[in-house]
């Protein structure tokens, strides 16, 4: 079976076109892809299918086999598949994800490939009742919740995947690897949550880490970026154009007061195609 690896400010996937392969339980073969050492190594697994609604669908499986609604670096490296494998002509069209249409406009490289994707992800989902949490309220900023020895603030957003936002003083010393599995299955999250710890740089500028349910920590979320920047905006700590800068790249983030949308943009890179052999 022919894949292609892809990746987005270093959140990496592996992309399978439901065109021409058959996957009969991507959940089980995200998990032994997606394995280091011993598979090709990876975030996890994205389907590339057709779409009733669309000009395309994905599905998007995280390295323990569990599927997520939206993923908003991976949904730009499927714009630049589209594209530069010739599904498509178009510099702007529409992709399904989680039963929800995105469209996507690419910015393309003197040579005709794709060089950047900026992403209409809709507007933030702030009722704590649909992030899926306990919490009441819309929006629920300050939401305290205990782990390790620390409480955290939490803000909570959905952008197609629910997401905690906290902020501190440094995310590199942050524990995100052991705080982070905590909050992740807090009681507080029948579904889980992402989590983001955040330090404001300015009112243009934040830098994070980020903690993603079903897989770890990555080097960067599209859905999670987004997040932090509409939580930052939601606390008075930024406006609604900013920077944010992940250990694998940077992303730019417009919380429009037009529509209330938010635009993701960021870079789109292949990495290499390869052929899955095991059976």
């Amino acid at each position: 079976m022919r894949f292609t690896k892809m990746e987005g400010a270093g959140n990496d996937y592996l992309y399978i076109n439901g065109f021409e392969e058959q996957v009969s339980d991507p959940a089980a073969l995200s998990v032994r892809m997606s394995r280091q050492h011993f598979g090709c190594g990876s975030d996890g697994l994205i389907l590339i299918l057709p779409s009733e609604i669309a000009d395309f669908r994905m599905r998007m499986f995280n390295n323990d086999g569990s599927e997520s609604g939206m993923c908003g670096n991976g949904i730009r490296c499927v714009a630049k598949y589209c594209h530069d494998r010739g599904l498509t002509d178009k510099t702007e069209f529409t992709v399904e994800s989680g039963g929800e249409i995105k469209l996507l406009r690419l910015t393309l490289a003197p040579d005709g490939t794709t060089r950047s994707v900026r992403v209409d992800m809709g507007a933030p989902q702030l009722d704590g009742a649909k992030i899926p949490s306990t919490a009441v309220g819309c929006p629920v900023i300050g939401h305290p919740v205990k782990a390790g020895e620390r409480t955290y603030a939490l803000t909570l957003v959905n952008m197609g995947n629910p997401h905690a936002v906290c902020f501190v003083e440094d995310p590199d010393a942050a524990p995100v690897t052991t705080d982070g599995p905590v909050l992740e299955h807090h009681a507080d999250f029948p579904e889980r949550i992402n989590v983001e710890f955040v330090k404001v740089e300015d009112r243009e500028h934040l830098r994070m880490r980020v903690w993603e349910r079903g897989t770890g920590e990555t080097l960067a979320c599209g859905t999670g970026a987004c997040a932090a920047a509409v939580a930052a905006c939601l606390n008075g700590l930024c406006g609604r154009s900013v920077a944010v800068t992940l250990p694998g790249g940077t992303l730019q983030i417009e919380w429009s007061e037009d529509d209330e949308h938010v635009y993701l943009t960021g870079p789109a890179t292949f990495v290499y195609d390869g052929v899955w052999l095991q059976k």
